[in-house]
């Protein structure tokens, strides 16, 4: 079985109600529930402490989990919420599901061709416990980032002697530097019942993830985002009016 999971909360820090700003003529979070609908999971779950977003999902059946208010604070773990909701999830189903697409609700740039290339990884390769979308960003390089001291003063963010080779102004000069958009996460279960053992700074990838390419985006929290992603969605067919995947028969929908 195949599962999808959307997590969101109702308010936010970064952009105070960025869930349900519109962008391309619909709430950001109803992508997520779009994608998961475009890639015909088995069951669709949301996890929020959010009316709004739970009355978006029931509109394609996406069944809601209440997330407790001790989840849903601006210091609450994504780990935390994750547990709390796939205990649910499996008390629902009556038994573990195989695979869970990880939606969130302040992301929607989610190409539905990466979750089925995940899915399929993961099916293929057992020693894989999750496929993640990535993006190259060379100009985020760690050996370009800085800190800014209390006196104002700028100094490298890590110490550049932990870098071999020579450090150079070039871009690429320490190779390709990945970034985990969050836009694509296809996880088996294991990475929800083993959550302490994964990776930092994302404990739900596991310890073994397979890279899936994506070209650009990321999980929203500044202004300038929204028009990014407002490129992205056109870019790829969405309008005001219409969306670029067949969803099927609601009535099949479960």
């Amino acid at each position: 079985m195949i599962c999808g999971l959307l997590i969101g909360k109702d308010r936010s820090e970064g952009v105070p109600g960025k869930n349900f700003r519109e962008i391309v003529g619909r709430p950001m979070c109803e992508y997520g529930f779009i994608a998961a609908r475009a890639m015909g999971v088995d069951r669709l779950f949301t996890s929020t402490d959010s009316p709004r977003i739970a009355e978006i999902g029931a509109k394609y059946k996406a069944e809601h989990i209440e997330r407790p208010p001790e989840l849903a604070t601006p210091d609450a773990l994504t780990e935390d919420a994750l547990t709390h909701a796939a205990d649910e999830m499996e008390r629902r189903i009556g038994r573990a599901p195989e695979i869970v697409c990880l939606l969130f609700a302040n992301n929607p740039a989610i190409d539905v061709k990466l979750l089925n290339e995940g899915v399929e990884i993961l099916r293929m390769d057992e020693t894989y416990d999750s496929a993640f979308s990535v993006c190259r960003y060379d100009m985020f390089s760690p050996t370009r980032a800085r800190r800014v001291t209390e006196k104002g003063d700028i100094e490298p963010f890590v110490p550049l002697e932990a870098f071999d080779g020579e450090v150079s102004s070039i871009r690429s000069s320490q190779g390709g530097v990945y970034f985990c958009d969050l836009s694509v996460q296809v996880l088996r279960w294991r990475c929800f019942t083993r959550m302490s053992e994964g990776m930092q700074p994302f404990q739900w990838m596991g310890r073994k993830s397979k890279a899936l390419m994506n070209d650009f985006g990321f999980d929203v929290d500044s202004e300038w985002q929204f028009r990014v992603i407002d490129f992205w969605l056109r870019d790829r067919g969405f309008t005001e009016d219409k969306i670029p995947y067949d969803l099927g028969d609601p009535s099949n929908w479960t």
